[in-house]
């Protein structure tokens, strides 16, 4: 069995108009929320192996904060390809992972984050900023992975739902 977190990045800034989407920086929401999913994960004990990143502002400065705050020891993973994608981008992502990681995180971007979780388990979930799909998948292998693998769904938390301010 593996286990897939897949996040969306924290609220981004739209206070710099002359930036790229690509350069849009975490706002002060985002910057509070991103610990505080990464503490959560810590306090459940789940902790990924694996962490791997779209390559964009936003979700490396999500990526980083979250990794730091849930114990993550490793190096965080940038992929220029989990921006601005498609899921089956993260089916391949996935399927070229060493066995050796059985809790991975990837965090990206909707809508295709939303898409993956469908795909992934056939639950249609609004993925919010900062929000994490818990998915156990029925494999012993990453390269397993593929559109008929059906996971569950064991959780979906959000910001909102996990924190009253």
């Amino acid at each position: 069995m593996k286990t897939l977190l897949i996040m969306r990045h924290a609220k981004s800034s739209w206070n710099y108009p002359e930036l790229s989407d690509y350069e849009r920086p975490l706002n002060k929401r985002g910057k509070r929320d991103a610990p505080r999913m990464g503490d959560h994960l810590h306090q459940i004990g789940l902790v990924p192996d694996r962490i791997l990143t779209s390559s964009a502002k936003r979700a490396r400065k999500t990526a980083h904060r979250v990794g730091k705050s849930c114990g993550y020891k490793r190096k965080v993973k940038k992929l220029d390809s989990l921006y601005a994608t498609v899921p089956g981008v993260y089916f391949e992502t996935l399927q070229a992972l060493p066995d050796k990681y059985h809790i991975v995180m990837a965090i990206g971007h909707n809508p295709t984050l939303e898409q993956l979780v469908y795909r992934l388990t056939e639950h249609r979930e609004r993925m919010p900023t900062a929000a994490i799909a818990h998915i156990e998948l029925p494999i012993q292998h990453w390269k397993a992975l593929d559109l008929a693998t059906k996971g569950t769904l064991v959780n979906l938390w959000t910001p909102k739902t996990l924190f009253s301010d």
